[in-house]
């Protein structure tokens, strides 16, 4: 087995992408977790472009880290000064990382018309910067940008770019692909072609603008490279940066490639997810390995097979990487599918039980009028045990209104819900403002309930989702609602259907209620 160098650069390449921003302390926790995770070196960031890197460098100084080396990254000198002259050079010095990377042009078309230098001259301060470096700092990384779109243009030329790093006696020298525009199969040419031109170990930093940057970088290693960057989720600008998400598991379980310490793998799911949480963004669910779909199964005929023997349709055990094989329940489901849904809730159905087919039936029956259990499998589980006869009737809303009143033209109208609760023998009868009618409907709900039930106060509304069904019937359609519930223990999703938004929001709010009770006394 070969042993492959992981370097992360989200905290660099991945606040590039639209939406992310990291606040310094988010920085220094996605570092601790990467850190646990495994990853050999973390890119904290630019000591010469802001202030925030270099309050990060200095904070992370304060953390221990038993796995990762936290590497700077920076630029070449700029033409006519010297290293010892450069500001941002002398930065990544004074930044103290274990590791410094610096970037330089390969692309002759750079050089020319970004530098607005001759050919050789770029090549003096690849060399001379790296050289200044190397005398200053433990380890230095370079890092060849636009290395192929430079190679394809001027092989010679790209080919003594590297040659310039190389005798410097740069630790590793890295090809970009930062257009993220190359293909696999042009991979075996070139890097067979800058293996015999320097024999300094090689690197991948792969983008993702025409979906290849995991093959890519894949075929990289494949093909020699013993060091791979990358950001966790694929995080970077434009289309993103190779994802260390797939890129890890396929080098671990496909490639024979030893990469993060044993047992770690299986916390690979988790680190995506806090990153994701620190981003303040919805996880992929369709992403490779990570994601929420990534072993969910909803035909029939498939669930019936990975009952007997999981890699009938699964090419790898999602435990592996921390992921879990789930069932869906849609109008595609068989009885194989009711079945394993019952026993991931921990209920005992007989496939031979009336009540089975009966679910079945409800299930198709529902999806008809516009339900969808795929993603309220809370909704799912309630039905099952409705069918049962093993729910207890917690609360009925015996009577709700909601009245929205626009008082000033230039104003939102203020909403106010009532609603009357029975509980056993009891009677609630409340009222509740809110941001919105649906938004003061829960409002209403909780404050009647949560004298009964006090663990209601617990649950938060995490998302709220509202489709028209079908679209082409305008305000005569049926509406569904999708509601995701959480407490400090899980999240549970919930579905509701009807031709009137406050009644499907209210079906999916009560199912969340619903469910929430059920499992605290189960």
């Amino acid at each position: 087995m070969g042993n492959i160098l992981l370097y992360d650069t989200t905290l660099r390449d991945g606040t590039q992408a639209e939406d992310i921003s990291f606040q310094v302390e988010d920085k220094v926790r996605i570092a601790k977790r990467l850190d646990e995770l495994g990853i050999d070196y973390i890119e904290g960031g630019w000591p010469g472009s802001n202030p925030k890197d270099i309050t990060f460098f200095q904070a992370i100084k304060k953390e221990t880290l038993t796995t990762s080396k936290i590497a700077a990254f920076g630029s070449t000198r700029r033409a006519r000064i010297t290293p010892a002259e450069d500001n941002n050079i002398q930065m990544l010095i004074e930044a103290a990382p274990d590791t410094v990377t610096i970037f330089g042009k390969t692309w002759d078309f750079h050089v020319r018309e970004a530098l607005r230098i001759s050919l050789e001259e770029n090549l003096e301060l690849i060399n001379d910067s790296l050289v200044y470096l190397k005398e200053r700092v433990g380890e230095v990384i370079y890092d060849a940008e636009h290395f192929f779109d430079g190679y394809k243009s001027n092989p010679e030329y790209a080919l003594q770019s590297l040659q310039a790093a190389a005798a410097a006696d740069v630790d590793c020298i890295v090809l970009c692909d930062t257009n993220g525009g190359t293909l696999p199969h042009e991979f075996p040419v070139i890097m067979a072609a800058v293996q015999k031109a320097i024999s300094t170990p090689l690197g991948i930093h792969a983008h993702n603008d025409n979906g290849c940057a995991i093959a890519n970088s894949l075929m990289a290693v494949h093909l020699g490279a013993t060091h791979v960057q990358g950001t966790l989720n694929g995080f970077g600008e434009r289309c993103g940066n190779a994802d260390l998400c797939s890129i890890i598991p396929a080098l671990n379980l496909k490639m024979g490639k030893e990469c993060l310490g044993a047992g770690r793998l299986a916390t690979l799911r988790s680190a995506s997810r806090y990153i994701y949480e620190l981003a303040n963004l919805t996880p992929n669910k369709h992403q490779p390995y990570v994601g929420n779909s990534a072993f969910a199964h909803k035909g029939g005929v498939h669930v019936s097979a990975i009952e007997r023997h999981p890699e009938t349709y699964e090419h790898i055990r999602p435990e592996a990487v921390g992921n879990r094989t789930r069932i869906l329940i849609s109008d595609l489901s068989g009885r194989a599918n009711i079945l394993a849904k019952a026993e991931e809730c921990g209920i005992e159905l007989d496939s031979k039980d009336p009540v089975t087919l009966e679910i079945l039936e409800d299930i198709k029956d529902m999806e008809n009028q516009g339900f969808q259990f795929e993603g309220a499998e809370a909704s799912f589980e309630l039905l099952m045990l409705k069918s049962m006869g093993k729910l207890k009737q917690y609360f009925s809303v015996t009577a709700f209104r909601v009245i929205d009143t626009l008082r000033e033209s230039d104003k939102a109208p203020v909403s106010e819900a009532t609603i009357r609760v029975k509980v056993g023998g009891k009677v609630e009868h409340t009222a509740a403002d809110g941001n919105g009618p649906v938004n003061a409907l829960d409002f209403a709900m909780r404050k009647a309930l949560v004298n009964f039930y006090p663990q209601i106060a617990d649950v938060k509304l995490l998302d709220y989702k509202v489709r028209v069904l079908p679209a082409n019937q305008g305000t005569d359609s049926v509406i569904r609602v999708l509601v995701e519930s959480g407490d400090h223990d899980q999240r549970w999703g919930t579905v509701g259907v009807s031709t009137n938004v406050i009644d499907a929001s209210y079906q999916a709010l009560a199912d969340a209620l619903i469910y929430k009770l059920y499992k605290d006394n189960h």
